[in-house]
Formats: C-alpha cells, sequence, structure tokens
C-alpha cells in the first residue's frame, strides 16, 4: 500500500532560484540565453574628465549583472569629483578614482568582478591595459581622451572586433556614438508578436489542406456548435478556394477583390446561432487584411540575402552559414521557412491543439531541412540546430546592422540639418506657432567634438575647430548658441544628464551584448534643456 501512495504522488515542485527571483524581469526581457551573454560579458571604460557618466553608464550593467568590468582611469580623486560622482565619498579622496569607482560599484551586486588600473598612482598605460586584461567583450570611453590612446583603442577594436562605444557628455548636452566590427547582424529583434504571424494561408503545406478539407467537408450539415467553433484559419482556407475557382485560379489581393472577399466571408455566418453569436467568421474577417497579401521580403532580409561575405571574420561566422542556408530555402520554395506560432483564435480545445500541431510540426521540418542545408555548406559541419531554429523563426526580422560604413559626411549632414531647421521655423512662422517642428541636435554634436580634446575650449576655440571640420558652418545661429552653452560648461557634468545619458548607453550596450533587440545606429545625441533625443548616422 505504501508503495502504491509514493508511486501516485506527485513530485516536489522546484519554485524558482534565488537567481531567476533576483534577475527575473530582465529575464522575461532577454530570456536565459541573453542573461548568459551579459555573464559572460567583460567591459572596459576608459574613464576621462569628470568621470562621471562613464560610471553611470558602468551602474546599469552592473546591477542586470554582467560579467567582470575594468576601469581604466589615472585620475585622482579631489574635491569637485565628490559633487558630480555617486561613486565616490570623503574616503575617496587622493586615492585612484578608478579604484574607488570599482569598489562602490561593486557593492551594487557583489556576483560581479571589477578590476581597476592603474593599480598605483602614475599616469595610465593604455596599452598594458589592452595588452593584459584579456580580450574584452566591448570597450567605452569617455571624452576628452588623449589622441594616442583612442588610436590605441581603435587599433584594439579593429583587430578583436570589438564593438566601441563613445560617450561625451558637457553640461546640459551629451551624445554617445557607437562603432560596431563591421556588419553586425540581429536574429532576434524582437518584433511585435502579432507582426511575426506566418499563417501560410496562400501558399499551404499539404498537412494543412487536409486538415481543412476534413472540417469543412459537410460544412452546412455541421451543427451550430461545431460551425460557430470552425477555427478562422480553416474558415479562410475554405473560402479561399472557393474564391479562387470563380476568379481563374487568383486570390484576393487587390483592396476591391479583398472587399467582395470580406463580404463572401461574413455572409456564410449563420445569423441566429443559438450559441452566441460566430466570432470564428468576425475572426476570420478581422485576419483578412494582414494574412491575404502578396508574397514579399522584408528589406532586411533583401539587405541579408544580397550582402557578399568577404570579410575573415564573416566566414568564420555562422550567421552567414544559416543565412545562406536560408536563401536556398527561399529560393527553392518561393517563401520563407515557418516561424510556426498559431495566434489565439475560437475553436474546440481538440481541434486548436491539432491545428497548432500542424504549424509546429511544418516548423520543424522547415528548420530541419535549413539545418541539413547548413552542415552541407563549407565551415558548416558545427552549426547548432538551436541556432537554426531561432534564426528561421525570426528570418522575416532580422536585421543587419553595419555602423562601420555607410556614413554621412559632415559638411553633407550640416546641410540636411541646416535645411530642417529652416523648415522647422517656416512652419513655425506659417502656422502662428500653433505646429512647430523639432529642431535638429547636430549642432550640439558638432560643438562637442570640437571640444573632445580641449574640454576647456572658449567659444571662439570652438567656432574656429567646427570651421575646421565644416567650413563657414560657424556662421551658422544655432550653432553659435551650441558652442556657447559647450563652452561655458567647460567639461563639466551635471550628473542628471551623466545619469541619463548613462541609462541609455547602458541599454543600447546591452542589446549589442545579448544580439537582442535594435542597437541604434550610430549616433545619439541629446539635449538637456528641450529634453530630446536624435539618432543620425555620422
Amino acid at each position: 500500500m505504501t508503495e502504491i501512495v509514493t508511486s501516485q504522488t506527485p513530485p516536489i515542485l522546484q519554485g524558482p532560484t534565488e537567481k531567476e527571483k533576483k534577475y527575473d524581469r530582465q529575464l522575461r526581457l532577454w530570456a536565459a540565453s541573453g542573461q548568459t551573454a551579459l555573464e559572460s560579458a567583460h567591459i572596459l571604460l576608459v574613464n576621462s574628465g569628470a568621470g562621471c557618466v562613464g560610471v553611470e553608464t558602468l551602474k546599469n550593467l552592473v546591477l542586470p549583472g554582467i560579467g567582470k568590468f575594468t576601469i581604466a582611469d589615472g585620475a585622482i580623486v579631489k574635491e569637485a569629483d565628490l559633487g558630480v560622482n555617486f561613486f565616490l565619498d570623503k574616503s575617496s579622496l587622493g586615492g585612484l578614482r578608478s579604484e574607488s569607482c570599482t569598489k562602490l560599484l561593486q557593492e551594487l551586486n557583489p556576483e560581479v568582478q571589477g578590476d581597476w588600473f592603474p593599480k598605483k598612482e602614475g599616469p595610465l598605460d593604455l596599452k598594458e591595459v589592452l595588452g593584459t586584461g584579456g580580450v574584452y567583450t566591448m570597450i567605452m570611453y569617455t571624452y576628452p581622451i588623449q589622441k594616442d590612446d583612442l588610436a590605441l583603442i581603435e587599433a584594439y577594436a579593429s583587430q578583436h572586433k570589438t564593438p566601441v562605444i563613445a560617450i561625451h557628455s558637457a553640461g546640459f548636452y551629451s551624445y554617445f556614438k557607437i562603432d560596431l566590427p563591421g556588419t553586425f547582424p540581429i536574429v532576434d529583434t524582437h518584433p511585435d508578436v502579432e507582426k511575426t504571424t506566418d499563417l501560410r494561408l496562400l501558399n499551404p503545406w499539404p498537412e494543412l489542406v487536409e486538415f481543412s478539407k476534413e472540417m469543412t467537408e459537410n460544412m452546412d450539415s455541421l451543427d451550430d456548435h461545431e460551425h460557430g467553433h470552425i477555427p478562422y484559419v480553416v474558415i479562410l482556407l475554405y473560402y479561399l478556394e472557393q474564391w479562387r475557382q470563380s476568379h481563374n485560379g487568383e486570390n484576393p489581393i487587390s483592396s476591391k477583390d479583398k472587399r467582395e472577399f470580406r463580404h463572401l466571408v461574413l455572409s456564410s455566418a449563420r445569423a441566429n446561432n443559438p450559441e452566441g453569436g460566430e466570432e470564428n467568421f468576425q475572426e476570420a474577417e478581422a485576419a483578412i487584411n494582414k494574412n491575404i497579401v502578396a508574397p514579399r521580403l522584408e528589406d532586411g532580409v533583401k539587405e541579408i540575402f544580397n550582402h557578399e561575405v568577404t570579410d575573415e571574420f564573416e566566414r568564420k561566422s555562422t550567421f552567414w552559414i544559416i543565412a545562406e542556408a536560408i536563401k536556398i530555402f527561399y529560393q527553392k520554395h518561393g517563401c520563407l521557412p515557418l516561424p510556426g506560432a498559431l495566434p489565439d483564435m475560437k475553436a474546440q480545445s481538440n481541434v486548436y491543439v491539432k491545428l497548432q500541431s500542424l504549424y509546429k510540426a511544418k516548423a520543424r521540418k522547415d528548420a530541419q531541412e535549413v539545418f541539413e542545408t547548413a552542415k552541407a555548406l563549407p565551415g558548416g559541419e558545427d552549426t547548432d540546430f538551436t541556432e537554426v531554429e531561432l534564426f528561421c523563426k525570426n528570418a522575416r526580422f532580422v536585421k543587419l546592422i553595419n555602423a562601420a560604413g555607410g556614413k554621412r559626411e559632415l559638411g553633407e549632414t550640416f546641410a540636411v540639418e541646416k535645411a530642417k531647421d529652416q523648415e522647422a521655423e517656416e512652419t513655425y512662422e506659417l502656422t502662428g506657432g500653433a505646429m512647430s517642428l523639432p529642431k535638429s541636435n547636430f549642432f550640439i554634436y558638432l560643438a562637442l567634438i570640437a571640444t573632445a580634446h580641449n574640454p576647456g575650449a572658449t567659444a571662439g576655440d570652438v567656432t574656429t575647430t567646427i570651421d575646421g571640420l565644416v567650413p563657414q558652418a560657424s556662421d551658422y545661429e544655432r550653432l553659435l548658441q551650441a558652442a556657447q552653452e559647450v563652452a561655458r560648461a567647460g567639461g563639466g557634468e551635471l550628473h542628471n544628464i551623466s545619469a541619463l545619458t548613462g541609462g541609455m548607453v547602458a541599454q543600447e550596450a546591452i542589446k549589442i551584448i545579448t544580439k537582442q533587440y535594435i542597437p541604434i545606429d550610430n549616433t545619439c545625441i541629446f539635449d538637456g534643456i528641450s529634453s530630446r533625443c536624435q539618432v543620425l548616422r555620422l
């Protein structure tokens, strides 16, 4: 008797671990795979100037559990530092700023490792940091920075294909710029769930066609309960077949045809169904516009299919091997692999489960075909099926970020942004102030880069430097205003501006590390006076 009771006792349910509880909210955002990538990352911060914005960025990476960070900062803590940096206190005075910030940052999350350079007072040897700190996942640096140090960072990033983020905060202004190593693909872009649905209504596979025929073989003789619970996928497949028979095999793609097809579907619903109406037919009608469309490739997919792999680093990437396999699949079948997700719909539970299993089975079959194709390609022997499955699921929305190329020249950008400003002013005058278009932040960027290596520059110095970058640009009134504000700041940081900027930088850094969501491409400029951001490709 005891044995029977024991065998029937369900196993003890395991609750979430302490780590899962701690990181619960972020695990919902980037899942276990993203958290693993974050915990495996090592970030180098080359800190300078007031030293606040870089540390604020690290704070927002330490809290979610970055694996390790290293601060390279040769500054000695002075009284002025205590007013702009929350990660320094009176006990830090006279000590290395890098050491004090590292220790206080680690208090936020003891699981995160921290290191600092130099180990004793003296000039910072960045060459030593880059040579002895291991391989960095990402490098961030703040302005002002020595040109020699910048050259070292760029050389390291080029050799190791390391993403680099430059950050500059002065007064009410800031910007950060992301430099990615060549083409940077993002597979898990997290599109809206509604956009990822692919019911394959215009190109159904045999098993789905057979399932639909079985359900609609005696459609008119179904009782009210069964008729009111036919899944809308089946309803649409049934009436699409009827439509094609009376329209020379053509699908209802045009707006006019869709209106007629919508009427055909709705007119087939039973008006007095005692089961509570026929919501399934209403669902079918609502799904027509989104699901009965001419097949087309998203621009991002076209860009990937047309991309020529020439870089040795890209040749070794499994991404491009899988991308080539999916391209072969598309050329063979005229469609991308099926994602396999099925939206909720009115249906009997057993029917919905069967329909759902059909979509999942088809998705697995497509992924398996892509996997076998990838394995057969040169260099694809070690392709992982899980990676292929994720790629197939997100194939329509895979994004190629190419922040290393195709940037617009400063002079060209100046002309474009100045024209936008003038249009904004004209609109404001024509509407009597009722409508105002946003002004460009590009002129803030110009003023900030003019002080990148000279934070103490006067307004005159700033405009002279800008004229060297973009001839006669300093004559523009808005640029003069930006130059005066940057010069007034004198390289000083406002903690609230730096904290906000650090939060934005950390958000983009996490996207790059986890390779999820879509990072900005490539420069974000913030105006703290108007509380407005602008993203430009520079």
